[in-house]
């Protein structure tokens, strides 16, 4: 066996580990101290309170199956590869050389000891420290069964007595055409060595990400397996790339609103600061600071919700004529007694009354394209005004490890953790521009909602079964988390189950937005008969959809109506009004799933049921508004029909961020009838009769490919992923609505950035049926 070198044990004690026993005795642990650097990253949980999540530089995973404890890191669950990464720290380097330490204590084991260790070199295909996170590889370093583990290597640990505390040591160094590991386990309290083991690795093998691994084996079931506690763990060398601007937390990201209240509150501001899940002993309040006058000023303090960790505060009066710098201060109180003062800044941008306002409009972001750089890049390059979200921040299988659907509280951690994506991904976008974000289906972990007004669903599927799966306590964690700072809701009278709503309006920009769920109240299904396998697809060409428009189904509810015909009265403090909800009233996909999954009608979109989707139109027709949306992961620019082919609005369904269930509108190659083909000619466009019987003239769609690409971004790209753009100009009562595809430098002016039939302007009075665009 390998003895410890002299070198090594200096770097030991550099890193704060002990090693009584093991140095030369000419030199002095001081002395070795004096010659080695301190580590640039040391566990702070000793001196943290008892809390879920582990802090600002570490990404747990999951996390709602870690805890700090009695000032250590524990792992809650039994199940393999549960792992915290440094995701301040990279391995960059293969020249240079690192250390790490970690002090490690047997809790409990189950079946079988899973052990624990070190994950090197873990890299997903961008190598990006965010997706890295979420990678299934790496080199093993660790302790399983009474062996030192190393790659594929393994050899037994010098000792009687399996222990039940170790101080694991591993460091890396370059060697002729390869980079060597060493692995070392000491005795936590005398610094004895039990054991080492040493590889040469190709070099790229360790470039990656860093963890820390609680049950090494990945296929270790969840109550099979053992847990660990992490007193401490160190890490330095200059092998890293240490970035401390990627720490997450603890403030992880805001998102604030700005509107016209036409009462003598003037412009109202919202902002809400969303943290992680933090302790009973944890400091539970954020302060917000302006600065007014070129003097910084408080605000006051908001209490954190400590289900949603979600602080909001509302300021009445702001001065919406200037851009106002802004400050969130979350004061962390630690064990002993001392504190660390977190902030996070921005700009409440000025309201941009007299000009266009330009709205980037989002949706639908499946977690393989994770984190979505040329979409985020592409929306800070644009800088628009606002952004808009229309649902599905997150899909069910965010971040792997699976869904927990109760109880309410792992159920809402669970939820949390695969939320803070959304934020991670798109915070700087959100951090200087109003942002209003709508749930939708998946959000909650169902693949469909259709709410009955918030009544429990008592059984069945998740897509096709009326009502809500989830406890009510958990839905209404994901509402505030997504609309806590929207202006304030027109009725907020929570509906079944106490379950909160969200609809209402914000007026900025000289632009009248309306907020509508249009799952919330939907009737479910099973209250009529598709003769299909599944009760919200017909799958039979000849089946009649007529027969779907029974009595007393429901759409927006009567709630929504009675909000929208005020609100297409109202013209107070604005000349251009848009609806936003979270999909299209119209059934324009004709195949779902597989390239050839052919459905003649899909009940999830908004053209079912028929009479209340015609109802519903007839209400905001008046208005004039641009409807936007999203969830169909397929973009469209569709008119709607009611009682004529483009007698009402128009509709902007955007591209999803990261599209996964593929939609194709294909009419042509099946033969739907069509009249009146644009101009421009393309390929299943023109006026349709949709699989419910409604009419909607198509515009443009953005049918994708099928997705064969390794890469996630090529992946995305050619499933038919983008953004939306829409420059919204109240003086010249227009929209110009862009719609760009995923892989682009939307900056560049290229034709090919968008979508077939893109950009596209409409007049206000088209969306009466006035229509000017052919």
């Amino acid at each position: 066996m390998p003895s410890l070198t002299r070198r090594m044990a200096l770097k030991f004690v550099a890193l704060g580990t002990s090693v009584a026993g093991v140095l030369s005795p000419r030199r002095s642990h001081a002395q070795a101290s004096k010659d080695s650097a301190p580590p640039s990253f040391k566990s702070q949980w000793h001196n943290t309170h008892d809390r879920v999540w582990l802090g600002e530089d570490l990404w747990a995973n999951p996390m709602e199956n870690w805890r700090i404890v009695d000032g250590a890191a524990e792992c809650q669950s039994f199940g393999g590869d549960r792992n915290i990464h440094l995701i301040t720290h990279q391995l960059t380097n293969p020249k240079g050389e690192f250390q790490m330490t970690l002090h490690a204590t047997r809790v409990k084991v189950k079946q079988k000891d899973g052990g624990f260790g070190f994950r090197v070199g873990i890299r997903s295909d961008l190598n990006e420290y965010r997706s890295n996170c979420f990678a299934k590889n790496g080199i093993t370093c660790g302790v399983v069964d009474n062996q030192l583990v190393l790659g594929p290597q393994k050899t037994g640990l010098n000792m009687d007595e399996i222990p039940s505390s170790y101080r694991l040591v591993l460091t890396g160094e370059p060697a002729k055409d390869a980079y060597k590991l060493t692995l070392t386990v000491l005795d936590p309290e005398t610094g004895t060595q039990h054991g080492v083991i040493v590889r040469n690795v190709p070099t790229q093998n360790v470039l990656g990400n860093i963890a820390v691994v609680n049950n090494l084996d990945a296929k270790i079931k969840g109550g099979r397996g053992s847990q660990y506690r992490f007193h401490e763990w160190t890490v330095g060398g200059d092998a890293f790339t240490v970035k401390p601007e990627q720490k997450f937390g603890p403030i992880l990201w805001s998102m604030y609103s700005l509107s016209d209240s036409r009462s003598d509150e003037g412009f109202v501001m919202k902002i809400s600061a969303l943290t992680g899940p933090l302790g009973e002993k944890d400091n539970q309040t954020v302060e917000l600071k302006a600065k007014l006058n070129d003097e910084w000023k408080s605000l006051g303090e908001a209490k954190l919700d400590t289900d949603a960790w979600t602080a909001t505060f509302r300021i009445p009066n702001w001065n919406e004529k200037q851009s106002t710098p802004f400050k969130l201060i979350y004061r962390e109180q630690h064990k002993d007694g001392s504190e660390t003062v977190s902030e996070r800044t921005g700009i409440i941008r000025e309201n941009p009354a007299g000009r266009p306002l330009r709205l980037g409009a989002l949706t639908c972001q499946n977690d393989y394209g994770f984190p979505y750089e040329p979409v985020a890049n592409n929306l800070l390059a644009l800088d628009p005004d606002m952004l808009y979200f229309s649902g599905d921040q997150l899909y069910e299988n965010h971040g792997g490890y699976g869904i927990i659907r109760d109880p309410a509280e792992p159920a809402i951690l669970n939820y949390l953790r695969k939320f803070y994506q959304h934020g991670w991904a798109f915070g700087e976008a959100m951090r200087d521009r109003p942002t209003l974000c709508l749930p939708d289906d998946h959000d909650v972990f169902q693949g469909n909602i259709w709410g009955e007004g918030g009544a429990k669903m008592t059984s069945g599927s998740t897509s096709s079964k009326g009502g809500y799966r989830e406890p009510a306590r958990m839905v209404n964690v994901v509402h505030k988390t997504n609309t806590a700072h929207h202006p304030d809701f027109y009725d907020p009278e929570p509906c079944k189950q106490d379950i909160s709503v969200y609809y209402g309006v914000m007026i900025y920009g000289d632009v009248g937005f309306a907020v509508v769920a249009d799952r919330q109240w939907k009737s479910g299904p099973e209250r009529v008969e598709t003769g299909s396998g599944r009760a919200d697809h017909v799958s039979d060409p000849d089946f009649d959809t007529q027969k779907l428009d029974k009595p007393g189904l429901v759409l927006l509810g009567e709630r929504q109506e009675e909000f929208l015909e005020e609100w297409a009265r109202n013209w107070d403090g604005h000349a251009l009004k848009v609806l936003l909800s979270q999909t299209v009233f119209a059934g324009v996909a004709t195949h779902h799933g597989g390239y050839n999954g052919y459905l003649k009608a899909d009940l999830d979109c908004g053209s079912w049921p028929q009479t209340p989707r015609n109802n519903a139109i007839r209400i905001f027709r008046e208005a004039k508004p641009l409807h936007i949306n999203g969830d169909q992961h397929l973009t469209t620019l569709v008119q709607y029909g009611v009682d004529e082919q483009r007698d009402s609005n128009w509709s902007f369904c955007t591209p999803a961020i990261s599209a996964g269930y593929p939609r194709w509108w294909r009419p042509d190659e099946i033969g739907m009838p069509h009249e009146n083909r644009p101009q421009h000619g393309l390929a299943n466009t023109g006026e349709f009769i949709d699989g419910f019987g409604n009419k909607a003239y198509v515009y443009a769609v953005g049918n994708p490919e099928v997705g064969t690409k390794r890469n996630r971004y090529e992946k995305a790209h050619q499933k038919g992923s983008g953004f939306g753009l829409v420059t919204i100009d109240p003086k010249e009562k227009t929209y110009l609505i862009e719609s760009f595809r995923f892989l682009v430098d939307a900056t560049d002016g290229n034709a090919d950035n968008q979508f077939p039939g893109w950009p596209v302007t409409i007049h206000q009075q088209e969306n009466g049926g006035d229509n000017l665009l052919s």
